[in-house]
This record gives C-alpha cells, sequence and structure tokens, in this order.
C-alpha cells in the first residue's frame, strides 16, 4: 500500500528547499548528458557547468532531509535499518534509495567537469568517463536524475491530503519544471564561470541560445501541466489559484516565472537582460513548489 498522510505532514521550507534543489539536480544533469552529446566546445563548456551544478545542488538534499526530520539516524533508517531497507510500496523509501544511487554518477560527472574547466589538476577522470564507460554513466545518471526530479510530484500524488492526492499532474509538471530551473542555473553558472575566468562570453553564444530554446520549450510543457493540473482539480484546485497562494501562483509562478520568460526567448518581448530571464524562472520554479506545497496544508 502507499504511503497515506492522515492529518496535512506540516512540511515547511527544509521540504521547499529540497524540492526545489532535488529538481534542479535531476534536470542540471540530464541537460549534462544532452549537452555533452551535442559535441562541440561551447557545448562541452555548458555541460561541465550542468554537471558542476548537479552534485552541488544533490549534497544539499539529504541535509535539508535530514534537518526536516530533526534526527540524523531517521534518515540512515529509510535506507539501512537491520540491513537494507528498501519498501517497494514507499516512494519515501524510492527517493531516499534513488538519492544514494545518483550520488556517485553524479560525483564522477562533478570530478571530470573540475578537471575539464582547470578547477582540479589530473586527466584520470576525464580519461575514465572519455569513452562507452563515461556513455553508460551519463545515460543511467540521468534516469536517475530525471527521477528524483519528478519523484516528489509523485510522493504528493500519493498522499491522501486533498489537492495533491485528485491530480495526476504533479510529477510531469515537476520534471518540466526542473529542467526548466536546471536550464536557467546552468545558463547563468555558464555566464558567471566564463567572466570569471576572464573568456569571452561570446564564445558560449550559440551554445546559451540553444539552451534558451530548450528552455522556451520546457516552459511551454509546464505551462500546458499548468492547464491540465487546473482542469483536473476543478474547485479544488482553490487552494492554489485563489487567496493569496493563488496571487503568488499566478503572478510569481506563471506570470513572471513562465509567460515573461517564453516571450523573452521569442523575443516577443524587449529583453533588456538574459541574466534577469533566468533569475525568473528560477523564482518561478521556487514560488511553484511553495503554493503546491504550503497551499493544500493551510
Amino acid at each position: 500500500m502507499p504511503e497515506h498522510f492522515v492529518h496535512p505532514p506540516d512540511w515547511g521550507l527544509w521540504i521547499l528547499l529540497y524540492f526545489f534543489f532535488g529538481g534542479i539536480t535531476g534536470g542540471s544533469y540530464a541537460l549534462g548528458t544532452l549537452l555533452r552529446f551535442h559535441g562541440g566546445a561551447q557545448y562541452r563548456r555548458l555541460a561541465d557547468s550542468a554537471f558542476i551544478i548537479s552534485f552541488l545542488t544533490l549534497i544539499v538534499c539529504p541535509i535539508l532531509l535530514t534537518i526536516d526530520l530533526g534526527r540524523p539516524e531517521r534518515f540512515s533508517h529509510m535506507l539501512f535499518y537491520n540491513g537494507i531497507n528498501f519498501k517497494v510500496w514507499s516512494p519515501m523509501s524510492f527517493g531516499a534509495w534513488a538519492l544514494l544511487l545518483y550520488g556517485p554518477f553524479s560525483f564522477l560527472s562533478f570530478l571530470e567537469a573540475l578537471e575539464h574547466t582547470g578547477r582540479m589538476k589530473g586527466e584520470a577522470f576525464s580519461k575514465l568517463l572519455g569513452g562507452g564507460f563515461g556513455t553508460l554513466v551519463m545515460v543511467v545518471g540521468s534516469a536517475f536524475g530525471l527521477f528524483i526530479a519528478g519523484y516528489t510530484g509523485v510522493l504528493l500524488s500519493v498522499s491522501s491530503q486533498p489537492v495533491w492526492s485528485d491530480t495526476w499532474t504533479l510529477g510531469g509538471l515537476f520534471v518540466a519544471s526542473g529542467l526548466s530551473g536546471a536550464a536557467a542555473a546552468i545558463a547563468l553558472f555558464g555566464q558567471r564561470s566564463a567572466q570569471s575566468q576572464a573568456a569571452p562570453v561570446a564564445a558560449d553564444g550559440g551554445a546559451t541560445a540553444s539552451l534558451a530554446r530548450a528552455d522556451a520549450w520546457f516552459i511551454i510543457l509546464e505551462l500546458v501541466l499548468v492547464a491540465l493540473l487546473v482542469v483536473s482539480l476543478g474547485r479544488i484546485a482553490a487552494p492554489i489559484t485563489t487567496g493569496l497562494y493563488g496571487i503568488l501562483f499566478w503572478i510569481g509562478a506563471v506570470a513572471l516565472g513562465m509567460l515573461v520568460p517564453l516571450a523573452s526567448h521569442y523575443r516577443w518581448i524587449p529583453v533588456t537582460s538574459t541574466a534577469t530571464v533566468f533569475f525568473l524562472v528560477l523564482l518561478g520554479n521556487f514560488v511553484l513548489r511553495a503554493v503546491v506545497i504550503f497551499g493544500p496544508q493551510s
């Protein structure tokens, strides 16, 4: 049987941050893999940024879960308790194990990226991941990453909490949102990295433009899933779509986090700063998760 909540779980800031960083880490690794497969030096630089972001946001996730649980052993008990503790009926167990298994893939790609960018000396990991083994690592790591990005939405859906359990869209919405937020984080990190290394930002112009086009498609998918979320919930959507949380949802998540960046990507409105556009995407990601988590619990 799936896990159910009799009362609202009272999830707060730590779980919100976990959901946010979980989407970024999984989406970043998947996009890093696609950028690496695309080939070319400019795409390789952004792929390295993606793998660095993926690992840095990953290591935050178990810390946030442990803080929320209050006692460190509670997190470890989800993995090992009188032996291996894996519950096939528990999305929480699936998530904890996915984080553990995803870690080595993200860590290896992180070390390779550090070598590529000159932040770490040597070529050991570049050689290790340079052939078919590296391709296998990235493909399997991407599968784990996308699972982590979306399972948090599934975790909400299998609860008995009203709104969360009344729609099937949250898993897909969180995957699309995670990919969109990851694209924005990669672009921002890549720009700052190029500037700090005194490298010409224009050298990444084509790759960053491609990333922006991909982000536009992720946002379109987000908007479709947001529409399906509202339609599938009907009147039950009120905790998300009305009141204070409704204002945050429609203005913060949808308008500023999706519609403005989408219009900017397609040049329907003047773009003053690409960094501002990508920041709005990340802000929208955060607000979307905040509304979905807190609205139904209020």
